[in-house]
């Protein structure tokens, strides 16, 4: 299993987890009403969410009370998954189908945006890496800065949300500049978070590997491959004429 890959997509796909619960709260609380369209708020009233926008959402369910109930069981389907199956083959296809019902059921434009990165970095958890192997200086670089880059994602968007509204509420901030900053932070810090890991799950191709991968190709051991399409093509061949 492929460690920094697996936490990552753990850890972040907690947050957009947890983040579309927050989104399906709100719609539940506003109660057995019909929304005004295809785009909502999920906390329309609330002075907390305000610097957010009222946290907007879509949904294709005509009634807010259903939406937030739907939205709150599949966060918590997305919950489950990360933590115990989304290592597993095809789990990365099955988050990002969660992420896409999520979105049309309320849980807002972030959390499955999150989720989605998050799918796509899954599928590639048992990935050799082998760009990174073969770079063996780059790939320790990148491997070095992981635990940074993990950390400074984290904090990121737990700044996002709900470090902006607890910023508001107490120390009346309200600056659009600062929201979309912390949102480029979020996702930035995200993908360099999955790039270094992958660099720190690569490994090295060990002589054996390497020596099954060329029996592999039926090339005997030691040969290069170019040597050996040399050595088996009609140029290289000396024919004696028949007598």
């Amino acid at each position: 299993m492929k460690n920094a890959s697996r936490i990552v997509t753990m850890l972040f796909g907690v947050l957009a987890a947890l983040a579309g619960l927050e989104h399906g709260i709100g719609e539940a609380l506003q109660g057995n009403v019909r929304p005004g369209g295809l785009m909502i708020l999920s906390w329309p009233d609330s002075s907390f969410f305000a610097i957010l926008g009222g946290e907007p959402a879509m949904t294709v369910v005509p009634n807010l009370l259903v939406s937030g109930i739907l939205t709150i069981l599949m966060s918590l389907v997305l919950l489950t998954w990360v933590v115990a199956f989304v290592h597993r083959r095809h789990g990365g296809w099955v988050l990002l189908a969660i992420c896409a019902v999520l979105l049309l059921v309320g849980g807002g434009f972030g959390p499955p945006a999150l989720g989605v990165i998050v799918g796509l970095a899954a599928l590639r958890i048992h990935s050799s890496h082998a760009w990174a192997a073969r770079a063996p200086r780059l790939r320790r670089l990148l491997a070095s800065t992981w635990p940074w880059m993990l950390g400074c994602g984290v904090v990121a968007w737990l700044l996002l949300m709900p470090g902006m509204s607890l910023l508001a509420v107490s120390l009346g901030v309200d600056s659009a500049w600062l929201v979309t900053t912390t949102i480029l932070c979020a996702f930035g810090t995200l993908l360099l978070s999955i790039f270094t890991g992958f660099a720190r799950d690569a490994r090295p191709r060990t002589p054996a590997a390497t020596a099954a991968a060329r029996l592999s190709r039926g090339l005997p051991r030691g040969t290069s491959s170019g040597h050996a399409r040399a050595s088996r093509s009609p140029a290289s061949c000396t024919c004696r004429p028949r007598s």
